[in-house]
C-alpha cells in the first residue's frame, strides 16, 4: 500500500475534522502521513470531541497556539504553510507517492507573510491548475489574477507553451479550448482575443501531429458538449459551471509540477468549523484516489 502525505490545511477550518473523521476509510486505500504539530492535533481533536486514532501517523511540524475556529489568523496561516512544506519534503525525498492538501485560507497566508498566494503557486511558476472530477475537468490558463488583467495574457506564444505543457501532463484525446469573449468574439465583433487562441491551437496541433485541442469554443455552450477536458481562459469561466454541477466531488490537481499533488476543491468553511456539521469528505477521498491512480 502506498504512502501519501496529507497537508492538514488551516487549523481554524474544517481540514482537521475531515482528516480525523475520514481516517478509517483513508487507511484502507493508502498509508497516510499527516503533517501537523502534535499539540495542535490533540487540541484540535479535543475541541472537536474526537479521539486521535492510535494509527494516526503524523509528521511533526510548526508551532502551537490557541485555536480560534472560523477566524483567519497569522498563526494558523504559518502552520498550514509549514504543513505543506513538510509534505513537499516527504514527496521530494520519495518517502510518499505524493501530496494531498486540505484547504488553506489565503488571507491567513498573507497575514503570516507567506510569499505565495496558495498551494499551486508555491509549487512553481510553470505549474498548471486543473479542477474537476471524472465527469468534467477544467484547466485554467490564468487563475488568481484580476479579471481586468486576463485579456493581456491571451497571446499566441503563451498559449502554445501552455498547451504543450498540458499535452505533456495529460493523456487526453481531445481538449476543448474556450474563447474569452461572449460568443467567442463573434468574428471580432466582441473582441479579437480569439484570433490568438485560434492561431495557437492550429500551431500546437500541427506540432503534435494531432487534433487534440479544439476551439475556440463559445463559453456559454461549451459545457453541454461531449468533452471531459476544457481549458478556460480565466478562473470563474471554468469554475462556475464546474462547481454548479460537481461541487462536492471535484478535486484540484496540479499539473506540470515536480511532485504529484492533488487537493480538495473547497475552502476552509470557517462558518461551520468545529460546529459538528459533518462536512463532506467526497472531495478529499476523490483527491486521494486520483493521486493513487497517477
Amino acid at each position: 500500500m502506498q504512502k501519501v502525505a496529507i497537508s492538514i490545511g488551516d487549523i481554524n477550518g474544517i481540514g482537521l475534522e475531515i482528516a480525523l473523521k475520514s481516517h478509517k476509510d483513508v487507511k484502507k486505500i493508502c498509508k497516510p502521513i499527516y503533517c501537523i504539530n502534535k499539540t495542535m492535533l490533540y487540541w484540535g481533536a479535543a475541541y472537536l470531541g474526537l479521539d486521535v486514532p492510535d494509527d494516526f501517523k503524523f509528521k511533526e511540524c510548526g508551532d502551537s497556539f490557541e485555536i480560534t475556529p472560523g477566524i483567519s489568523t497569522k498563526e494558523a496561516g504559518k502552520l498550514s504553510y509549514e504543513s505543506f512544506k513538510s509534505a513537499i519534503k516527504l514527496a521530494k525525498r520519495k518517502e510518499v507517492k505524493g501530496v494531498v492538501t486540505l484547504p488553506i485560507n489565503k488571507e491567513s497566508w498573507k497575514k503570516a507573510n507567506v510569499p505565495y498566494i496558495g498551494h499551486t503557486d508555491m509549487l512553481g511558476s510553470d505549474t498548471i491548475m486543473m479542477l474537476g472530477c471524472e465527469k468534467m475537468f477544467v484547466i485554467l490558463f490564468t487563475h488568481h489574477i484580476a479579471l481586468r488583467d486576463v485579456p493581456g495574457k491571451i497571446k499566441k506564444d503563451a498559449l502554445v507553451n501552455f498547451f504543450k505543457k498540458v499535452a505533456k501532463s495529460l493523456k487526453a484525446k481531445k481538449i476543448g479550448v474556450l474563447g474569452l469573449n461572449p460568443h467567442a468574439g463573434d468574428n471580432g465583433l466582441m473582441g479579437d482575443e480569439e484570433k490568438a487562441i485560434k492561431k495557437a491551437i492550429k500551431k500546437v496541433n500541427k506540432e503534435l501531429n494531432s487534433q487534440q485541442f479544439i476551439g475556440p469554443m463559445v463559453p456559454d455552450t461549451a459545457f453541454i458538449q461531449n468533452f471531459t477536458y476544457f481549458i478556460a481562459m480565466y478562473h470563474d469561466q471554468g469554475l462556475a459551471p464546474l462547481k454548479a454541477l460537481y461541487f462536492e466531488e471535484s478535486i484540484n490537481v496540479t499539473l506540470n509540477a515536480k511532485i504529484l499533488r492533488t487537493s480538495v476543491d473547497h475552502g476552509t468553511a470557517f462558518d461551520i468549523a468545529y460546529k459538528d456539521k459533518n462536512p463532506s469528505n467526497k472531495s478529499y477521498i476523490n483527491a486521494i484516489k486520483y493521486l493513487l491512480s497517477l
